[in-house]
């Protein structure tokens, strides 16, 4: 017996901050959901599985564009044809969407209630799922404790979309520890929330799959759901089934040995080379890049992010057509002078370095900064002003941290033009 366990698929998720980039492949971006959809109904049909579990967030909150759903049923109607149930666990995103509570499901499709655990029965396999889903999206009660006893002699599988007890990265949605998923006796535990791959445990298996296509530079790596080989004596094989289009990946360069502008330049195509022979197998790829190191080229690098991009973007089109996209590049080197060194100078650098070190703490001096800085902000458009954080904190007037991040790189540029 085979089955696929997915979750947070969050179809036609929609997309922000690629207002910003008029290079950006939005058209791939906007349909990667779906596509990576297709993927795994596709790989639900090709290994003829048994059933198929989503456990929670299909959809995404308060999303109502109704073609999303009417996707979701086309789709269903490819497994239906193949002969093959769905077993759905509607998650906190799921409860926000008004297409959970007003589309008719396809016929293969059957949906655990919200209002208390419920089980479903596969006769000819020994098979049952309980489950509850999410009637309310910020539900913070322990679900799990009332899902019912396993049943003698069938392969007991428990549907959840929770973060478990410990997890800071996502919000505490059904809490509960893994020890009382553990007492419960099942088989398999198919959680949803989490959108990393994990293997919480093996004894029982407590898995999460990760959403089915990374949306953003926060979820990088390979993205898919797991398909479950099992017999009538229990799980067998847990493997990884990808499903993504597009992958989202955090390359760093380190310039430690780069002394200018062209030598961090010749380092980036170096890395983008070596990611390249990395990944053979052709998928597209959307990269922030993220310059480190202690370095001498940190001065001439000061406020050099676009021009970095955009050399970045000419080098990516060179080894790898359009299968690379730049997402943003981020200056993160550091001084190769630190401070004590500069101040102990005795020139004019020195004593910059001095006022730029006294400067955070000048109330003066930073209401007369904000003064002047939220002038600029206020005449930007607001498409700049959303995807600029240091808005925000001009805006509140919180610079001093703006004014204690801009200093070294400000000194490092002054060293560098002497």
């Amino acid at each position: 017996m085979k089955f696929i366990h997915t979750a947070d698929i969050h179809l036609d998720s929609p997309l922000t901050g690629l207002a910003a980039y008029r290079d950006a492949p939005a058209e791939m971006l906007r349909t990667a959901t779906r596509d990576a959809f297709r993927n795994l109904v596709a790989a639900a049909i090709d290994e003829t599985v048994d059933f198929v579990i989503i456990a929670g967030d299909l959809y995404d909150g308060t999303w109502r564009d109704y073609n999303t759903g009417y996707f979701f049923a086309r789709e269903m109607g490819r497994l239906h044809a193949a002969g093959i149930p769905v077993f759905l666990l509607y998650g906190n995103h799921d409860a926000e969407s008004e297409m959970t509570r007003r589309l008719a499901l396809p016929p293969n499709v059957r949906a655990f209630d919200t209002r208390k655990p419920s089980t479903f029965r596969i006769e000819h396999l020994r098979v049952a799922l309980h489950g509850r889903s999410f009637r309310d999206a910020a539900t913070t009660e322990n679900l799990a404790v009332g899902y019912p006893d396993r049943i003698p002699g069938w392969l007991n599988i428990g549907v959840l979309h929770t973060a478990l007890e410990g997890n800071a990265e996502h919000a505490s949605y059904a809490p509960c520890s893994l020890a009382q998923l553990v007492a419960k006796g099942y088989d398999y535990w198919a959680l949803g929330h989490v959108h990393d791959y994990a293997e919480v445990c093996r004894e029982p298996w407590v898995v999460y799959p990760g959403n089915t296509q990374g949306r953003h530079i926060r979820e990088t790596g390979a993205r898919g759901a797991v398909l479950v080989s099992a017999t009538e004596t229990g799980i067998v094989a847990v493997e990884r089934l990808f499903t993504d289009v597009l992958r989202w990946h955090r390359l760093t360069v380190d310039l430690a040995t780069a002394s200018n502008l062209d030598a961090a330049v010749h380092a980036i195509a170096g890395r983008l080379q070596a990611l390249l022979d990395e990944t053979a197998d052709g998928k597209p790829l959307a990269l922030r890049v993220v310059l480190q190191g202690r370095s001498t080229a940190h001065g001439e690098l000061f406020g050099k992010e676009a021009r970095l991009r955009a050399e970045t973007l000419a080098l990516a089109a060179a080894l790898a057509g359009e299968r690379i996209w730049i997402e943003k590049v981020r200056i993160e080197t550091t001084p190769a002078h630190d401070r004590e060194t500069i101040r102990a100078r005795a020139d004019a650098i020195a004593d910059l370095q001095a006022l730029l070190d006294e400067a955070p703490g000048d109330r003066e001096f930073l209401d007369s900064l904000t003064t002047e800085l939220r002038q600029l902000v206020d005449r930007a458009p607001h498409e700049l002003a959303a995807c600029v954080p240091e808005f925000a904190a001009i805006r509140s007037g919180d610079v001093s941290p703006l004014v204690a991040a801009v200093a070294p790189g400000l000194i490092a540029y002054l060293m560098k033009t002497e």
